[in-house]
């Protein structure tokens, strides 16, 4: 066996799921179910297993025990979890049936390789909803070279009713997900 081939990084195929703590359990359900349109793969009183596709599941909820609520304190450690978009007609579109649930993000955000908007679960859990703006990788990532980025690479609030009104009149999507700062 070639010895550098057991110590060579090998990347992962994919990000399988991801999984909460939570004292809410039952809240949190009908919360993923309704922001990403999941469904139950399995629950109990103590665990529920949540999946908006063909994997068995994206998103672990554990109520093992009564766990100490988050404080407000931002600290170190993860800080949200962002999940894609085909277009950003399905991500305005998603804006729009949430909103109707009464979940709305708390930030919208132009970042240049996406469009994005932030919600919090009822625990505080942050969750990113996105589109990317760039037809591939390899465009994003030259993007990220810019100016623009280098000046800002966190982006740029936008407002999502006037994004979505533009989308009606017939803006094409390629034009509102440019960063309002790149050379045209």
């Amino acid at each position: 066996m070639n010895p550098s081939a057991v110590t060579a990084a090998r990347s992962p195929s994919r990000l399988a799921h991801i999984a909460l703590r939570t004292n809410r359990i039952d809240e949190l359900i009908g919360w993923y179910c309704n922001v990403l349109g999941a469904h139950v793969a399995h629950a109990s009183d103590k665990v529920a297993f949540l999946t908006y596709d063909d994997e068995h599941h994206r998103i672990a909820l554990i109520g093992l025990q009564n766990y100490p609520a988050k404080d407000e304190t931002t600290r170190v450690g993860h800080y949200h979890t962002a999940f894609a978009y085909d277009s950003l007609a399905d991500l305005l579109g998603n804006f729009v049936r949430l909103r109707e649930l009464g979940i709305v993000p708390y930030r919208s955000i132009n970042h240049g390789p996406t469009v994005s908007f932030y919600y919090a679960d009822p625990e505080g859990n942050e969750i990113e909803l996105q589109v990317d703006s760039f037809p591939d990788a390899a465009a994003a990532n030259a993007w990220m070279q810019s100016e623009a980025f280098r000046r800002n690479p966190i982006g740029i609030e936008f407002d999502p009713d006037r994004m979505l009104q533009q989308l009606r009149e017939g803006v094409p999507e390629v034009e509102l997900m440019r960063r309002p700062d790149s050379v045209q």
